[in-house]
């Protein structure tokens, strides 16, 4: 018998039993589709946080106030970070390349009979750019005048502009941020939105000093956090050693006494992240391959159920 022979006596008995071939094929189909999918599905999953990550800015390593009993930040407790803590790590840290102070806001922002309320308002120091690997489309970032002088200047995301200009040039126009007249010095360039959905381009700049003196009034210098970038990222864990011995000598914070700030740095966070994702695609491949298995039993009793009615042959 040839080969040809076989393929037509194959093609013969499953026309002869069309349903028991159609559920083979179903079986075998639905299995090996289920396991590539949720495989492709978990490394997509694995390829966008770290897209992500890398968006957020290159070897960042953030400092947020507080103490880390309990596993971590006390909501409670005040701000212990001030801009001369983000000053000293950009300038006595070698393994930092640069660091920005961080003060959060919000509120309204109107332009003329426009008003639009940002998903983000920030004071920030000089090189939040380059610590936040984001550029600009147009105009000028803040100068360290601005910041000595609390000058009453902003950057604007992409989504401000059709919110509240339409089709006017931004650049040089005044806003009212809580009654407070600022000018529109530059326009970032376009990030879009993060992994969580969030429109990274719904976004205000202020210099920190700004933020602090003419919209929170604050007789303090203290600020929320401090984003520093990493010069490499083999030199992370370097920077991260260097900015707590910095800071414990700052705060005189003696030895065995708990810390009153806390260090995150991305690659934790993306290695914890990769932790989970990568526990979810086993997960759901072992779930997958039980649709497999069940696939292989069900063609395995229609082979059995032919092979038996065709024992007398």
């Amino acid at each position: 018998m040839s080969f040809i022979d076989t393929i037509r006596i194959a093609i013969r008995a499953l026309l002869k039993n069309k349903m028991r071939a159609v559920l083979t094929i179903i079986g075998v189909v639905i299995g090996i589709a289920a396991v590539t999918t949720i495989v492709s599905i978990g490394q997509g999953a694995d390829r966008l946080v770290r897209g992500e990550l890398e968006n957020l800015g290159t070897n960042v390593i953030f400092i947020t106030p507080g103490q880390t009993e309990g596993g971590g930040v006390r909501q409670n407790d005040a701000p212990t970070l001030t801009a001369l803590d983000a000053v000293a790590i950009g300038q006595e840290c070698p393994a930092v390349l640069a660091a920005s102070p961080l003060v959060w806001t919000g509120g309204q922002v109107i332009y003329g009979n426009e008003n639009w309320s940002p998903k983000e308002m920030l004071g920030v120091g000089t090189d939040f750019l380059l610590v936040r690997n984001w550029s600009l489309d147009a105009g000028s970032f803040f100068s360290e005048a601005d910041i000595e002088s609390k000058a009453k200047v902003c950057v604007i995301g992409q989504t401000l502009i059709p919110k509240l200009f339409r089709t006017t040039n931004p650049i040089g126009e005044t806003l009212r941020v809580n009654n407070v007249p600022i000018r529109v010095i530059g326009i970032l360039s376009k990030k879009g939105a993060n992994m969580v959905g969030d429109d990274q381009d719904n976004l205000l700049l202020m210099p920190q000093t700004t933020v602090r003196k003419r919209l929170l009034g604050s007789p303090m210098d203290n600020i929320h956090a401090v984003m520093v970038s990493a010069r490499s990222n083999n030199q992370m864990k370097v920077a991260t050693r260097q900015i707590r011995n910095l800071l414990l000598e700052r705060h005189d914070i003696a030895p065995g006494e708990v810390p009153d700030f806390e260090i995150t740095d991305m690659d934790e966070v993306a290695g914890t992240l990769g932790i989970i994702t990568g526990a979810m695609t086993l997960m759901l491949s072992a779930i997958a391959g039980i649709s497999l298995v069940v696939g292989g039993v069900g063609i395995m009793n229609i082979m059995l159920v032919s092979v038996t009615e065709r024992t007398r042959e």
